[in-house]
């Protein structure tokens, strides 16, 4: 069964009128002015419609299928969602520029919470949504990237490049800009250049998950190369909200050692508010993490580790040390987390889940070199 973004039915006008009605993020749009060199169409809210308008009415969209209409059209509604937020005005060259620094970022985080909170929406359509939304301008500037090569790679193990390029062509067409032909055969440049490198409308393939490793993290690496593989253990890293059913999922199917920044503080008596203590337990569990890593020890790293940033300092150590890691990451359905937070020895409030799902941000392939999505 095809899931479909509730307000849109296909080879039906797009009702505004009740879309702005249901949805506040569209009615938000109204009014988000935007630089009238680029978007001399007017406000955010016009320019969302004419790209929703423009994408209905390519060829290739309309080849699609349904499922794949419902994950592009949401991406539409929502690839700017975030200008509400982050419009400003700067001087740039001497004159006043409006800009919206970070909106596709924060956009993407703005998409995952709406379509896990508010409109339910299975994993991976969720997760190619919001990648729509933080890459949408990819396709304009991938040739002005350090590797542009690397750039089109990186986004193919995340999002479909051919959606990526229908969604920038439509935000294209929705404008009103002097430089619109320039734009639209970057696009083309970006299609080529995914063509070039076997990772157009596809992921690209890597000989191993340890050479995609290397060849994302490092920058003397082809996409072809394949190391020799001589790690000898490996760091399980949970990742997953309060309430996911972390500690279950490890008793139920990990048989190593655990080690957890939460129990040592438990153990040791530290306070998690107090930041000399809390970073006393840090740096205990780093202190057991190297005398297992020492002795060549796999074992499993239990914390949220919601973010890129909080997991990357932790992998930085365990590969340092020579760990294969392995990033295992939990969802629940929302009402569901609530549900298990609830029967939690350590409950977590609402309010604070709430904040953390506006933070979450999904396991990328280049932050380990396997990736396991266990999702209910």
């Amino acid at each position: 069964m095809n899931w479909t973004f509730p307000g849109y039915e296909i080879d039906i006008p797009l009702n505004w009128a009740q879309l702005t009605q249901t949805y506040p993020w569209i009615a938000d749009m109204q009014g988000v002015p935007q630089d009238p060199e680029w978007h001399a169409e007017g406000d955010v809210y016009v320019h969302t419609q004419m790209v929703a308008e423009a994408l209905i009415q390519l060829q290739e969209f309309q080849q699609l299928g349904t499922q794949e209409k419902h994950i592009l059209l949401t991406s539409a509604l929502l690839h700017d969602v975030e200008k509400r937020s982050t419009t400003t005005t700067e001087v740039i060259e001497g004159a006043n520029r409006i800009v919206s620094p970070k909106h596709a970022k924060k956009g993407e985080f703005t998409t995952r919470k709406l379509l896990y909170m508010d409109i339910p929406t299975p994993f991976e359509i969720r997760e190619q949504i919001a990648k729509l939304v933080r890459l949408h301008g990819l396709p304009l500037w991938a040739i002005q990237k350090p590797d542009p090569r690397k750039a089109v790679i990186e986004a193919s193990l995340v999002v479909n490049t051919k959606h990526v390029a229908m969604l920038a062509k439509a935000d294209v067409m929705g404008r009103i800009c002097r430089d619109q032909e320039e734009l639209l055969l970057r696009i083309e440049l970006f299609e080529e250049l995914c063509r070039e490198h076997d990772c157009w409308g596809k992921p690209r393939t890597f000989a191993s998950d340890y050479g995609r490793f290397q060849y994302l993290n490092r920058t003397d690496c082809a996409p072809d190369y394949e190391p020799f593989d001589d790690l000898k253990f490996e760091v399980t890293v949970m990742c997953a909200l309060p309430g996911s059913g972390k500690d279950t999922y490890i008793q139920r199917h990990l048989d190593l050692p655990m080690l957890s920044i939460d129990a040592v503080r438990r153990e040791h008596k530290l306070d998690p508010t107090d930041k000399k203590e809390n970073g006393r337990a840090i740096q205990l569990t780093k202190e057991q993490a190297k005398i297992w890593m020492r002795a060549r020890q796999s074992f499993v790293f239990n914390a949220t580790n919601i973010t890129a940033s909080m997991r990357g300092r932790w992998i930085s150590l365990f590969t340092d040390y020579g760990a294969r890691v392995r990033i295992i990451y939990l969802e629940v359905p929302y009402r569901q987390l609530l549900s298990q937070n609830r029967s939690r020895s350590y409950q977590v409030p609402v309010k604070a889940i709430d904040s953390l799902i506006g933070k979450l941000e999904i396991p990328h392939p280049k932050e380990a070199h396997e990736i396991l999505f266990v999702v209910e």
